[in-house]
């Protein structure tokens, strides 16, 4: 859904690798171990789009391969709330109205959006679809890492 591309240079002098994203040029994280790469990746860019969606600005749409990158996989739950928090901007629709469909407080809305808060996953799933979207997991089995 959405598997974000990322590059990583070894800053020598610093000691550091450094990471930075396709599709987010303005972001870049860093991190001292080879080892650490991903998951710093991970968290950084989780970070930035847990911004994007408290902002109320629009999460792009991860582009397509290119040389010497690698991909940031976010967690389901991630996905499903920055595709509701898109789709909410997308639709135009105020959280408050959302929250009366769903029958729930506008304090549930903003924990539905909120990246860190582990969300059922059903709600989210109502949510969309209550804006017109359908939600479906594919899993497909990964490439050897070696």
């Amino acid at each position: 859904m959405f598997s974000y591309l990322a590059t990583v240079e070894y800053i020598e002098e610093e000691g550091t690798y450094e990471i930075n994203y396709c599709d987010f040029p303005e972001i870049q994280g860093v991190t001292f171990s080879k080892e650490n790469i991903e998951l710093e990746a991970e968290e950084t860019l989780t970070a930035a789009i847990a911004e994007l969606i408290t902002s109320r600005l629009p999460v792009p749409s991860p582009s397509v391969s290119t040389e010497d990158a690698f991909i940031v996989y976010l967690p389901i739950l991630s996905c499903l709330k920055i595709a509701l928090s898109n789709a909410i901007i997308e639709t135009n629709t105020r959280k408050s109205d959302l929250a009366r469909k769903l029958n729930i407080n506008a304090q549930q809305i903003e924990r539905l959006l909120d990246i860190h808060y582990a969300s059922k996953i059903e709600a989210l799933e109502q949510a969309l679809y209550l804006l017109g979207y359908d939600a479906s997991v594919t899993v497909t089995k990964r490439a050897s890492l070696e």
